[in-house]
């Protein structure tokens, strides 16, 4: 398709000089744009398709950027960000060095607040809200935050002190019955409760033309029954749950019908003062088949082929995904015993939970996007005698430590924490790598952590936590495992035990989880120099296999620890206290993420700019050995 009107557009006030007739065909060119680019990127499809018109109409009615609007998360922001001035870059989305899948508020005045985690936009929106009026700013500020989002706690505390503060504040609901996997829960399905706008304004104007045939008692009827439309909304829709948090709720209306949404953003815009929530149905993955057919599978997606919808695969295939081990694993480990139970945080498929929640219905719990009630939930469970597993990527445990330290370690629980994603995570960005894991889950006293440096010790390390009597942590990567062979059966690991993988004299490589394998791969460059590298794999941040890793340090008289995760307070810094403890006055080179938030871009070139990929061990360890 020829893009005649979205070439037009280069910010909003472009877009305000359309015939709101033409919002229909730039819908349909945003769309085509976004499939088109989404298919050679990867990304967020389906969320983006499928606010597309709700994203014209608002740009269309308020006056951005002076009116401010906040992105729930931001993985429906494609349409935004096609039509707030970068569009000619938005074939470098989420490519090293290109525009980040996510509102960035360096990227574009536009993006009101940066985002990539749930539920934050409407207590975000009200700070911006509270800021302007005690400035004496009109401006409007506006949140968009999807049905997923809504079951975070975090978004009802906003709710809450909004409702309470009653200053002017404008949340857009956008129910399309999903986050990432279908929305579960009392909350999911009290939205569902939704006639649809059609019908509802149908059963309304029904019931006003009926009565208007009354002249008089009628119209006195009528009148009545406005001044108490909270009753009838709250019968036929979700209205009376935000009322009672003292917003005015109008909705539900169809979040593709552009006349609809324009005129009721207008008439909110001009006429209603505090607190308005609009509750907005859409269609994840709106306007392209494969997409509407399945939309967790393209939520987030790879490179795919435009006209089937299917991805393009590699003509190799690869060994399993760490995420796929891990299911599997924990598929296995649950048939053996009754007792192993596990918890999602609304992302069954994301973690590797799908098959397990099919096989053990009754034993799988998706708590929808509720970290910290996840884990205090696991922690529940825990008392009664059973072996909860919560997987959650790295990034979102952020949102749980202190449940975890309070809730599970304090009592020293059996509950057993799968860190999906622990290290960079590529082209998501910033907000997504999992490089504060180790540093966090460190310092808790009672826990256990583990990370594998291949796909089969996964399967032992699962084994090996879900059977502990106590907290326990095990950290994999993104992407997929070595290719190492698998065993039928489960070894338990001796628990702060790690493994000598490699004799030397020179010099001690001490990488953990991820970075054993290219640890290895830089010993053998070492040889080739004359530098004779030892490599211990640690299995354990906590706790060290001290004794090991102090008489291979002595032996060797130099260290090098190499980790994807920060170095500030790492495993680096944990071998550090180590040699204090004993007394070890030995030179040592941390290698990690460095001190900064690490930008978007494939894995190995993250790795290769942190300074941890084999070409740098090898630099480092000569380094090291001249001084």
């Amino acid at each position: 398709m020829t893009s005649q009107i979205l070439s037009r557009i280069d910010s909003p006030a472009d877009l305000r000089l359309l015939d709101p007739k033409q919002l229909v065909n730039l819908a349909e060119e945003i769309r085509e744009t976004i499939i088109d680019t989404v298919s050679v990127t990867g990304g967020h499809l389906a969320p983006c398709l499928g606010v597309v018109e709700l994203t014209l109409a608002l740009h269309y009615i308020f006056d951005t950027p002076t009116d401010k609007l906040v992105w729930d998360v931001g993985h429906q922001v494609y349409t935004h960000k096609l039509i707030t001035g970068r569009r000619d870059k938005f074939h470098t989305l989420r490519q090293y060095k290109g525009i980040s899948g996510f509102p960035k508020r360096e990227e574009s005045e536009y993006d009101a607040f940066d985002t990539g985690h749930s539920s934050t936009s409407i207590s975000a929106a009200l700070g911006i809200s509270l800021a302007k009026f005690l400035k004496g700013d009109t401006a409007r500020t506006l949140a968009v935050i999807g049905d997923g989002s809504m079951t975070g706690g975090m978004a009802f505390e906003a709710l809450n002190q909004a409702g309470h503060l009653d200053k002017n504040l404008i949340v857009i609901l956008n129910d399309n019955e999903m986050s990432i996997s279908p929305n579960v829960g009392a909350l999911s399905s009290f939205l569902s409760r939704k006639l649809s706008g059609k019908t509802i304004v149908h059963i309304k104007r029904e019931m006003e033309s009926f009565l208007k045939g009354f002249h008089g008692v009628g119209e006195n009827i009528l009148q009545v029954l406005k001044k108490s439309e909270e009753s009838f909304k709250g019968f036929f829709t979700p209205g009376m749950l935000f009322e009672a948090l003292k917003f005015e709720y109008i909705g539900p209306i169809d979040g593709h019908d552009l006349p609809t949404l324009l005129e009721t953003l207008e008439n909110v815009k001009n006429h209603h003062d505090g607190p308005v929530l609009i509750h907005v149905l859409t269609t994840k993955g709106k306007g392209y088949e494969p997409a509407e057919k399945n939309p967790g599978a393209f939520h987030g997606v790879g490179p795919f082929n435009k006209t089937t919808g299917e991805p393009i695969k590699p003509k190799i295939k690869p060994p399993p995904s760490y995420t796929k081990v891990f299911g599997d694993t924990m598929l296995d480990l649950a048939a053996k015993d009754p007792r192993v139970v596990t918890i999602s945080a609304a992302m069954p498929a994301g973690t590797g939970l799908s098959d397990f929640s099919q096989k053990f219905p009754d034993r799988f719990f998706d708590v929808g996007i509720a970290e910290q009630h996840g884990v205090t939930f696991a922690a529940g469970l825990a008392t009664e005698g059973l072996l909860p597993v919560i997987a959650v990527y790295s990034t979102f445990f952020q949102r749980a430590m202190d449940q975890i330290i309070h809730d599970v370690c304090l009592p020293n629980l059996p509950v057993t924490f799968a860190i999906d994603r622990g290290g960079v995570v590529g082209d998501d960005g910033a907000t997504r790598h999992g490089v504060f894991d180790i540093s966090f889950f460190r310092f808790i006293p009672n826990m256990v952590m583990m990370a594998p440096k291949d796909e089969e010790e996964l399967r032992h390390m699962l084994y090996t936590a879900t059977f502990l009597p106590g907290p326990s942590a095990v950290r994999y990567s993104r992407g997929n495992g070595l290719g190492v062979p698998t065993t039928e059966g489960y070894e338990k690991i001796a628990i702060g035990k790690g493994e000598l993988l490699r004799e030397g004299s020179d010099i001690l490589l001490l990488p953990i989880g991820n970075r054993v394998a290219p640890a290895m791969e830089a010993a053998e460059g070492l040889k080739k120099v004359g530098i004779d590298a030892a490599v211990i794999n640690p299995r354990f941040v906590t706790p060290l296999d001290g004794d090991l890793i102090c008489e291979w340090a002595e032996k060797t008289g130099r260290i090098i620890t190499i980790e994807d995760n920060v170095k500030k307070g790492g495993f680096g810094s944990s071998i550090l206290e180590l040699l204090a403890r004993h007394k070890l006055q030995i030179p040592t080179t941390i290698l990690g993420i460095p001190d900064i938030f690490m930008e978007h871009g494939p894995q190995e070139t993250l790795w290769q700019l942190a300074k941890i990929d084999p070409p740098a061990i090898i630099q480092a360890a000569m380094d090291l050995a001249k001084s």
